[in-house]
């Protein structure tokens, strides 16, 4: 084989494997994407969130404890309800998006998975167009939370993500709460409407 005919070859080769490697660099890609989307945050839902908090609280809880006494407990209990609450507009947005829709309506009838089996007890006051009321008159959360120890720990990990989840579906939503039974009242009283200021 002559010097032109090699250096060919080669400059051949190099562009077979620069292929094959962008072909695998898709597939890799396009494989991760899949795994995304299969295991998106949403669906893990599909376990009961009551579950799910449960798994979050027994992993973040020692570590919360551990950063605490590292860094200071206010510190850190603060980054992580930053943290949790920017997670939970997250979870609004792709909650919308998924639905195909952003509506009041829509949001009232994805509340389900909160409450499957009986982890919460729902008392529905109102539910129109422009408003959903209802109480909280039983919560599992937060009966979750004071089993393991930590009921200081449920406001941060599960309540603060009720106003940011409506945030992240839509912004011209607002919810007002003013009790909480995770912070010892008898019930959570829930009272959305659409239009911030009271306005359409």
């Amino acid at each position: 084989m002559n010097r032109v005919s090699s250096r060919t070859f080669r400059d051949k080769l190099q562009t077979a494997s620069s292929t094959t490697a962008r072909q695998e660099a898709r597939k890799v890609e396009k494989s991760i994407k899949e795994e995304q989307t299969l295991n998106s945050d949403l669906e893990l839902n599909e376990i009961g969130i009551l579950k799910r908090r449960e798994i979050e609280a027994r992993i973040l809880s020692p570590i919360l404890e551990a950063l605490g006494d590292e860094f200071g407990r206010e510190k850190v209990i603060e980054i992580a309800r930053r943290t949790i609450t920017e997670i939970a507009r997250q979870q609004g947005r792709e909650l919308a998006e998924q639905m195909g829709t952003n509506d009041l309506e829509s949001y009232g009838k994805s509340i389900e998975p909160w409450s499957r089996s009986g982890a919460l007890q729902l008392r529905i006051l109102n539910q129109d167009d422009t408003a959903l009321s209802f109480d909280v008159t039983a919560c599992k959360y937060a009966e979750l939370y004071r089993s393991l120890g930590i009921p200081e720990l449920g406001g941060v990990l599960s309540c603060s993500r009720d106003e940011a989840i409506i945030e992240g579906f839509n912004g011209n939503i607002t919810l007002e709460r003013t009790q909480t039974i995770m912070q010892g009242a008898a019930f959570c009283d829930f009272r959305f409407r659409v239009g911030r200021d009271g306005k359409p």
